[in-house]
């Protein structure tokens, strides 16, 4: 009996150690389940938030590039209405003036301009200047075969009332990159170009006055308003030209006449005056049609060639306080130093990627 009830509490036992094993491996494996479910739900939502943001940064992205095209739209609307107001202005449409505004000639700036590294500032300190000059019309030429997009973006935005065109200079004119500014003419193309233009395009009862402005000067708004003064052709000293302080006509105080030239440079020139020295009244080149820059003379003679077709010496009217104010200087702006550019260049990189300078 003794030996029964041993032999059942033994068999109690292992039938207990047997389910004691059981449930614990069953509770293993359950748990084992829930780590995998959770695991597989971790990685699901995981994969789902992943594929959100995505979504949510390529959301965000094509708005900002909306948002940029947009604020460079509005920029591109905004240059083109402040041009459209300084036309207005430009007539007297707006300020109430009209009629004194309609008296005054209107300045025709003849810019010729290449492509190079200043360009954009070179035209920008001109445009700054233009800006404050009513009646005021820029004609740009630019030498190249067609208009490039950084002089057309430039004047769209410029707020100015202008034309712009373009036309290169025939390959055996260019001057070579160690060649001296002086060794060959210098936009005698752009120039004609320009009065080709006016000629097509005003007629002799315009009231106009044409300055060829080169895009290395440096101008006083006091300049443009003694244009206004002309009759025929006017004259006026230039700043830092010919290797002096100032280049100038000589200008009797009695009789208002010039009666010779302060010039360093080739002093028994017909004329001898930088182009920024003087400014013709429209209707000259009107009449006169055939008047034009030429390659065919001696270097520096550019401003005689096109002067002795329309007048003589004794016809020069001196302004700007009979030739003693300086309202131009030819400032020349310095060549920039590229050598670190030139070294990205030859590695495959600029320092301008996606910049306009």
């Amino acid at each position: 009996m003794t030996e029964r009830i041993f032999l059942s509490n033994e068999f109690d036992t292992k039938s207990n150690m047997v389910g004691g094993f059981r449930s614990q491996r069953f509770l293993t494996l359950f748990l084992l389940f829930i780590i995998t479910f959770q695991s597989f739900v971790y990685y699901q939502e995981r994969y789902k938030w992943v594929e959100v943001r995505e979504e949510v940064v390529s959301m965000v992205t094509e708005q900002q590039e909306k948002l940029a095209a947009v604020i460079a739209e509005q920029q591109d609307v905004f240059g083109l209405t402040y041009s459209i107001i300084k036309r207005l202005e430009g007539h007297g449409m707006l300020s109430g003036s009209r009629q004194d505004s309609a008296n005054k000639p209107i300045i025709y700036a003849i810019t010729p301009t290449f492509s190079r590294p200043v360009q954009k500032a070179e035209l920008t300190r001109l445009a700054q200047t233009f800006l404050h000059i009513p009646n005021f019309h820029w004609i740009v030429v630019e030498d190249s075969s067609s208009k490039t997009k950084l002089v057309t973006r430039f004047l769209e935005n410029s707020g100015l009332i202008y034309t712009h065109l373009a036309v290169i200079t025939p390959p055996n004119y260019k001057l070579g990159r160690t060649d001296a500014n002086w060794k060959k003419p210098r936009g005698v193309e752009q120039r004609n170009a320009a009065l080709r233009w006016l000629r097509e395009n005003l007629k002799p009862t315009d009231n106009g006055i044409v300055y060829f402005a080169d895009d290395d000067n440096t101008y006083s708004i006091k300049l443009f308003y003694e244009m206004e003064k002309i009759k025929k052709v006017g004259v006026w000293p230039v700043g830092l030209v010919g290797g002096l302080m100032v280049e100038k006509p000589i200008c009797d105080n009695v009789t208002n006449k010039v009666i010779g030239f302060n010039a360093g440079w080739k002093p028994d020139r017909p004329f001898p005056l930088d182009m920024a020295g003087f400014a013709i009244n429209l209707r000259l080149l009107l009449e006169h049609k055939d008047a034009e820059f030429s390659y065919d003379v001696e270097g520096g003679y550019q401003e005689s060639e096109i002067l002795r077709q329309i007048v003589t010496r004794d016809e020069l009217e001196p302004l700007a306080d009979c030739c003693m104010k300086v309202y131009v200087w030819h400032t020349r702006t310095e060549d920039p130093k590229l050598k670190m550019e030139q070294l990205l260049i030859k590695k495959g990189r600029r320092s301008n990627i996606g910049i306009e300078v």
